[in-house]
């Protein structure tokens, strides 16, 4: 996977993530944040692209961002926890996956655009 990304909200001048891997081949994306025991503070895995997910094998929970191809934020899954599916989610491209918490300490809503942006 490729890292040294970050998430941003140009609009708001707000940086969502400052270390973001990118998982862009078949073999990453289903691989995702399998064998990892979580996220620290400002990771993530920027998923493309992605319209579901499943947290099977996961030994921790997460916040997941579905964004449409123009990086609208049309869905956010709050405290996904091990072992359950996020079944599609229309018109979603991408899929951000983050330490759960972040979107209620963020106050992140649908209708925001975010952008992947390299270091």
């Amino acid at each position: 996977m490729s890292s040294c990304f970050q998430v941003v909200n140009r609009a708001r001048g707000t940086v969502l993530a400052t270390r973001l891997e990118v998982a862009g081949s078949a073999a990453e994306r289903t691989k995702g944040l399998l064998g990892r025991d979580g996220l620290a503070p400002g990771e993530g895995l920027w998923i493309v692209p992605c319209e579901s997910v499943h947290t099977f094998f996961m030994r921790f929970a997460i916040d997941v961002l579905f964004l449409d191809a123009s990086g609208c934020l049309i869905r956010a899954v709050r405290d996904l926890k091990p072992w359950r599916v996020c079944w599609p989610v229309w018109r979603a491209r991408v899929v951000v996956e983050i330490p759960a918490g972040t979107v209620a300490l963020r106050n992140i809503q649908t209708g925001i655009r975010y952008q992947l942006v390299g270091k």
